[in-house]
C-alpha cells in the first residue's frame, strides 16, 4: 500500500530534516507523526493518537495548537531537540489537491527570536569554534538582536576559550572535528556551561568557502581575521536554519584584547560581577546593583560594559563626564527616564522586521518608541559633552518612518493581521471606500430603497435581507402593476412578491465581500509597510544602540546619586588611592547599614604589595574585593563608592577569593585554588591588579605557608611580575616581609576584645595581626560550648608546643627572598623571620666564658617564660 499524498509530502520534508522534530502545519495545529510523535508525546506529555496514512497501520500522531506553540517548542529545545517549522504556503481550496507546504525555519537553542522564550535583559548567543593545529577561531552571534562578533585567540587558547564561554554563556556551540577532540580532552570547558557541542559539516569551515560566505555578508571584513572559518560556518548555519536573508546581521565586531581590561572567568565569579557564587543569582551581584536601566537594550549592554571595562583614559572620561552632567541635572535626568519608559526593545523588533514576523501591534510599539525620540533628542541636546554630541549624531529620530507608522497603523490593532483593523482610516482611499460599504451597509441599502420608491412610486416598497436569498425587493400584491420591467421575480409569497435587480445584486456583492476585500487590502498595505521598515534596519539598529548607551549613562547617574558615589580620577603613575572606599554591594545589604569605609593606597613603589591579616569575619575579604570592584567600576565609566578615588589604568584584574570544591569538574578545593593561582602567576603583568585571599589554606599548614611564602616572593619581584596586590591571609609569619622586601606593607583589620568576646571594628589599620580569633568566631556561629571549651584547651597546648622549631626543621628551613632594592638576590634565613628567632638571638649573645651557673639558670628561666 502507498502513502497518502499528504503523508508523501510529509515524508519528503522529513527526509530533508532528519535531525529535527518536524512540526507539520494542518489547519490550526502543528502535527507530528511516527517517531517524532512518539518523542513529542513523551517530552510534552501529549496524548498519542493515530491517523490513516495509506498504510495498514495508522501513523502515530500528536499535535499542538499553532497559536500557542512557543511553550512546547521551548520545552523541546531545553531537552536538546531541534524543531523544524513546516507551514502551509497556499490556502486550502476544494478540489485543488493538497496545499503547498515547506519548512520555513529550524529553531535551535541558539536561534530563538520569540520574546516569550527569551530573557529580555540577557543575550542569547550561539557560537562557532574551529581548531586547526595551534590556532583557534571563535565567532558568536545573538540572532535575536543581530549582534555578530569574533574573538581573536592567538595565544593562551585554553584560558581564552574558557573565559569566552563563561562570559558569553552560549546556548549552542558549533565545532569542527579537531575542536571536538580538543573539547573532549578538556571537558571542563563545556562542563562549565553544561551544553553539548554540535559537530558541524567540516566543509562549511573550509577557508575559501567560509570566506565567500563571510565577504558576501560583510563588505568591510578584514581578511586577516583568524576566525574567518568560524564566521563563515556560523553564517552558513544561520542561513540554513533561519531560511531568510538575516538582514539584521549586518556588521561584525572584532574583540581586541588591548582595548579592554582583562577580567577572566574566575575573577568574574569570585567578585560576583554578574551573578552570585552561591545560587548563581543576579540579585546580590554588581550587575544587580548597577542595573537601573529602563530599556531591555540598556540592560543587555550594561552587562557587556561590565564584561569589557575600557583601558583608554579618554574614552572612560567621556563616559564619566556624561554621567556627571546627568547627575548634576536631576530634573532633566528624571525627564530622560520618563522618555526611556516609552521605548520598547527596538533591537528585537528589528529582528522581527528582518524575519518578516513583525505584526501590527509590534508596529504600534515601534511607533510609540519613535514618537518620543524628538523629545529625548531635545533633552540630550542641552548637555555640553563630547559623548552626548556623538550620541546625538547617531540618534536618528526616523521621522519618515514614524510618520508612516503614525498614518498607517491603528492605535490598538489586533495581533493577527487577518482579523482586519490594523490600518488606520484615511491611509488608503480604496480601503476607506471598502470599509465604508461594510460599515454602512444599512445606509447604502436605505439609500437605494428611497431611490426605488421615488422612481417606481411604490410607497411601501422594502429592501430586505435573509441568509437564504440575500438582498431582495419586497412589493405587496396590490402594487404589482407598478413594478418596472427591470425587476426580476425571485419568490412569490401569499401577500407579496420578491424581486431582485442588477443594481441590487451589485450592492449585495459589494456589501458581502467588503470585509474579505478589506482584510485582503489591509494585508497588501501591511506588506508594503513591512518592506519600508526592512529598508531602514540599519538606521533602527544605530538608534537602538545609541538609546542603550544613553540608558546606561542615566543608570550610572542614578546609582551615583542614590548611593553617594564620586567621580574617579585617573592617573598614569600606577597609583590606586581610594579614600573611604566602600563595597558597593555589601553596603546595600542588611548587614551593610553601618558599613565602615576604609582608605587604600597602592603604587609601584613602597605600597605595591599589601599583606592584610586579621580575625575571621573581620572584613578582610570584603575589603580586598571592594578595591577590585571600585577599580572595575571606574574602568567602565561609572562613579564609585568612595569619598575620593584616583585610579591608574590596569590591563588585567585577577582575583582568587575563598575556597570551594568543584566536584562536577572532579577538582578539590585546593586544586581549584591552585588552578586559579597558576592562571594569575602565568598571565599577570606589572600593570595588573591582583586580589588574593587565603592562598595555601586548602592543604597542610606548612605546605600552605610554603606556597603562600613563595607566591609573595614571585609577585613582589619586579623581574617576575611586580603587580599591585592585596593579599589577605591568616599566615601571620608573612608579616615579616615588611622591611625585608621592597613594596610590602602590613595591614590588619582592627578587633576589640571585651572579656571572652570580640568586637569587629572593620577598620583597616597599619600593622600585622597576631591572632585569628577562630574560636571566638565559632562561638558567634553557635558551636556548642563543650566543643569550644575543648578547643581552648587544645589551642593552649599547641601554643605552648615548639611549633616554630618544628617549622624550622621542616621543609621551611630557608626561603630565598627577593630584595628588589638590590640588583643581586640575597639569602634570608627563614628562622630570622619566625618568632623563634628572638630566642636564638639571645642564646647567640651569651658569653659562656663569663657566665656563672646562677646567671645561666636565670637566663634559661627567662627564655622559658618567653616560650610560654
Amino acid at each position: 500500500m502507498a502513502l497518502s499524498p499528504m503523508m508523501q509530502q510529509y515524508m519528503q520534508l522529513k527526509e530533508k530534516h532528519k535531525d529535527s522534530l518536524l512540526f507539520f502545519r494542518l489547519g490550526d495545529f502543528y502535527e507530528l507523526f511516527f517517531e517524532d510523535a512518539e518523542i513529542a508525546s513523551q517530552v510534552l506529555e501529549l496524548t498519542l493518537t493515530g491517523r490513516n496514512c495509506g498504510l495498514l497501520e495508522r501513523a502515530p500522531m500528536c499535535g499542538v495548537p499553532y497559536h500557542s506553540v512557543n511553550p512546547y517548542i521551548n520545552k523541546l529545545l531545553k531537552k536538546g531537540y531541534k524543531v523544524a517549522i513546516c507551514e502551509q504556503l497556499t490556502e486550502p481550496l476544494k478540489g485543488k489537491g493538497i496545499v503547498e507546504r515547506d519548512v520555513v525555519r529550524i529553531i535551535t537553542p541558539g536561534t530563538i527570536i520569540e520574546e516569550s522564550l527569551l530573557d529580555e535583559k540577557m543575550n542569547n548567543y550561539i557560537c562557532a569554534m574551529y581548531k586547526s593545529e595551534d590556532s583557534v577561531g571563535f565567532s558568536y552571534c545573538d540572532v535575536s538582536t543581530g549582534e555578530f562578533g569574533v574573538i581573536e585567540m592567538n595565544d593562551g587558547i585554553y584560558s581564552k576559550i574558557f573565559d569566552a564561554l563563561i562570559r558569553l554563556h552560549p546556548v549552542e556551540i558549533l565545532v569542527n572535528n579537531e575542536m571536538l577532540l580538543f573539547l573532549n580532552e578538556n571537558l571542563e570547558l563545556i562542563k562549565a556551561i553544561n551544553i553539548i557541542p554540535t559537530l558541524y559539516d567540516e566543509d562549511k569551515f573550509e577557508y575559501n568557502y567560509a570566506k565567500k560566505i563571510l565577504f558576501d555578508k560583510f563588505d568591510n571584513t578584514d581578511e586577516s581575521i583568524l576566525s574567518v572559518c568560524t564566521s563563515g560556518a556560523l553564517l552558513s548555519y544561520l542561513k540554513e536554519t533561519q531560511k531568510n536573508s538575516l538582514a539584521h546581521i549586518n556588521s561584525i565586531d572584532i574583540m581586541q584584547d588591548d582595548k579592554y581590561v582583562k577580567v577572566d572567568a574566575s575573577t568574574g565569579t569570585n567578585l560576583e560581577i554578574t551573578q552570585t557564587i552561591r545560587g548563581g543569582n543576579k540579585r546580590g551581584s554588581l550587575l544587580w546593583l548597577m542595573d537601573k536601566t529602563i530599556t531591555s537594550m540598556g540592560a543587555r549592554r550594561l552587562k557587556k560594559w561590565l564584561d569589557e571595562p575600557l583601558r583608554n583614559i579618554n574614552d572612560i572620561n567621556l563616559r564619566l563626564s556624561a554621567v556627571d552632567e546627568i547627575k548634576a541635572n536631576p530634573i532633566k535626568h528624571d525627564t530622560i527616564r520618563q522618555y526611556l519608559k516609552c521605548i520598547h526593545d527596538i533591537e528585537r523588533l528589528v529582528t522581527k522586521i528582518s524575519y518578516d514576523t513583525i505584526n501590527a501591534r509590534d508596529c504600534a510599539s515601534l511607533k510609540q518608541s519613535l514618537k518620543v525620540l524628538p523629545d529625548l533628542i531635545t533633552e540630550i541636546s542641552s548637555f555640553n559633552n563630547d559623548l552626548f554630541n556623538d550620541l546625538l549624531h547617531n540618534l536618528d529620530p526616523l521621522d519618515d518612518v514614524c510618520i508612516l507608522l503614525e498614518n498607517a497603523i491603528a492605535e490598538d490593532p489586533p495581533i493577527n493581521p487577518k482579523d482586519g483593523g490594523i490600518i488606520k482610516d484615511g491611509y488608503s482611499k480604496d480601503l476607506d471606500e471598502i470599509r465604508d460599504i461594510s460599515k454602512n451597509a444599512k445606509k447604502h441599502v436605505l439609500k437605494m430603497e428611497i431611490a426605488e420608491k421615488k422612481e417606481t412610486g411604490i410607497r411601501n416598497l422594502k429592501i430586505k435581507y435573509n441568509r437564504i436569498f440575500g438582498y431582495f425587493i419586497e412589493v405587496t400584491k396590490s402594487n404589482i402593476d407598478m413594478v418596472p420591467y427591470r425587476y426580476i421575480r425571485k419568490q412569490t409569497l401569499a401577500n407579496s412578491e420578491r424581486y431582485i435587480t442588477e443594481q441590487l445584486n451589485e450592492l449585495e456583492v459589494r456589501i458581502l465581500s467588503a470585509q474579505e476585500k478589506s482584510n485582503k487590502l489591509e494585508l497588501e498595505l501591511f506588506t508594503e509597510i513591512k518592506s519600508a521598515l526592512k529598508e531602514n534596519i540599519k538606521r533602527f539598529q544605530i538608534t537602538a544602540k545609541t538609546i542603550s548607551i544613553i540608558d546606561i549613562l542615566q543608570s550610572n547617574a542614578k546609582i551615583a546619586a542614590e548611593n553617594n558615589y564620586v567621580r574617579p580620577a585617573f592617573n598614569k603613575e600606577g597609583i590606586i588611592k581610594i579614600s573611604e572606599g566602600r563595597h558597593p554591594v555589601v553596603e546595600k545589604s542588611k548587614e551593610g547599614k553601618n558599613f565602615v569605609p576604609n582608605n587604600t593606597l597602592l603604587n609601584m613603589d613602597e605600597n605595591r604589595f599589601l599583606i592584610i591579616t586579621g580575625a575571621n569575619m573581620a572584613g578582610k575579604s570584603t575589603f580586598i574585593r571592594q578595591i577590585a570592584l571600585i577599580t572595575l567600576m571606574a574602568h567602565t565609566g561609572s562613579f564609585v563608592p568612595a569619598h575620593s578615588a584616583d585610579i591608574c589604568i590596569v590591563d588585567k584584574i585577577f582575583s582568587r577569593v575563598g575556597a570551594s570544591d568543584d566536584l562536577f569538574m572532579g577538582q578539590s578545593t585546593f586544586m581549584v585554588e591552585m588552578n586559579e593561582l597558576a592562571n594569575i602567576l602565568n598571565n599577570a603583568t606589572s600593570d595588573s591588579l591582583i586580589i588574593l585571599d587565603e592562598i595555601g589554606r586548602g592543604t597542610s599548614t606548612f605546605d600552605g605557608l610554603s606556597i603562600a611564602w613563595s607566591v609573595v616572593e614571585y609577585i613582589c619581584s619586579k623581574k617576575k611580575i611586580g603587580a599591585k596586590t592585596l593579599f589577605a591571609t591568616h599566615y601571620h609569619q608573612l608579616s615579616e616581609f615588611e622591611g625585608q622586601v621592597e613594596g610590602v606593607k602590613n595591614y590588619c583589620v582592627s578587633v576589640r576584645e571585651q572579656g571572652e568576646d570580640i568586637i569587629f571594628l572593620r577598620r583597616i589599620v597599619r600593622g600585622g595581626a597576631d591572632k585569628s580569633f577562630g574560636i571566638h568566631v565559632a562561638k558567634i556561629a553557635g558551636i556548642p560550648k563543650e566543643v569550644l571549651d575543648r578547643a581552648d584547651v587544645i589551642l593552649s597546648r599547641l601554643e605552648k608546643a615548639d611549633i616554630n622549631k618544628i617549622a624550622v626543621e621542616s621543609s621551611l628551613e630557608a626561603g630565598e627572598i627577593i630584595n628588589s632594592n638590590k640588583d643581586n638576590q640575597t639569602q634570608l634565613d627563614l628562622k630570622t623571620l619566625l618568632p623563634y628567632s628572638e630566642l636564638l638571638d639571645e642564646i647567640k649573645k651569651m658569653d659562656m666564658t663569663t657566665t656563672t651557673p646562677i646567671d645561666a639558670f636565670y637566663m634559661i628561666n627567662r627564655l622559658k617564660d618567653k616560650m610560654q
